[in-house]
């Protein structure tokens, strides 16, 4: 069995997969030992774990998985079965990593573009080599609702739900979710195309915590995936241990 450890942005997923079935998934806003030893007491047939960080976190939890399972921390330097062609690897986010080997996994020999919407939207394209080139990053729809309270005098902060956008929003919450909402959905839309346009053999991925909303709206034809970072980091997982069997 398989330990996947996602510490994104706004939360911290855990999945327990056995083979390529995930078993439980778990969300998490903190990650402690205690945690992690709950998990394993749970599935103690947990043999490997991978860890994937886009903010920090205390280090006794790399001691305990380490003392525990072979454990996989992503960085720049770890194998991957995708090629990584982006000109500053060391600044590229390991959940686009995780993306882009989830992408290469789902369609092996094909041009893949993969739309994260979450706290940013981020577009990460791998092309029918296997190849990762790079793509776009943007801010997500939470992220453009505070922008537009922090940055402005009068302008509240709103949250969801975003069920009742309309286009022309006759109040204040209405105005700003109707720019934000079709805004990001019209940016979106722009990007594929102009993606579709370049390369019209191309499949486009969607995922992230935003990606029901965009799924419902967005006219291209798109495999919506959730949960694609977790994917994406098992087969990470996958491919290192296959390599160090090898090795032995």
């Amino acid at each position: 069995m398989k330990l996947i450890i996602d510490i994104g942005n706004t939360r911290i997923k855990l999945a327990v997969f056995s083979g390529v079935k995930m078993e439980q998934l778990f969300l998490s806003e903190t990650l402690t030992v205690e945690m992690l030893a709950g998990i394993m007491k749970k599935f103690p047939g947990i043999r490997s774990a991978v860890l994937s960080a886009v903010k920090d976190y205390t280090p006794d939890i790399d001691d305990f998985l380490r003392q525990k399972v072979y454990f996989l921390k992503l960085d720049n330097e770890t194998p991957l079965p995708v090629k990584i062609l982006y000109k500053t690897p060391q600044t590229l986010g390991k959940d686009r990593i995780a993306i882009a080997a989830a992408s290469r996994a789902m369609f092996p020999g094909q041009n893949v573009l993969a739309v994260d919407a979450g706290t940013t939207i981020t577009y990460d394209f791998v092309n029918k080599k296997g190849e990762y080139l790079g793509g776009g990053i943007s801010p997500g729809i939470r992220m453009r609702l505070k922008a537009l309270h922090v940055f402005t005098g009068k302008l509240p902060q709103v949250n969801g739900p975003y069920a009742d956008v309309k286009l022309i929003g006759n109040d204040t919450r209405g105005a700003i979710l109707s720019g934000v909402l079709n805004g990001v959905v019209a940016e979106v839309e722009g990007i594929l195309s102009a993606y579709l346009k370049e390369i019209p053999d191309i499949k486009i991925v969607l995922s992230g915590g935003d990606e029901k909303y965009f799924d419902k709206r967005l006219k291209n034809n798109i495999f919506a995936v959730p949960n694609f970072v977790i994917k994406g980091l098992w087969e990470i997982l996958k491919f290192n241990e296959e390599k160090r069997e090898d090795e032995e």
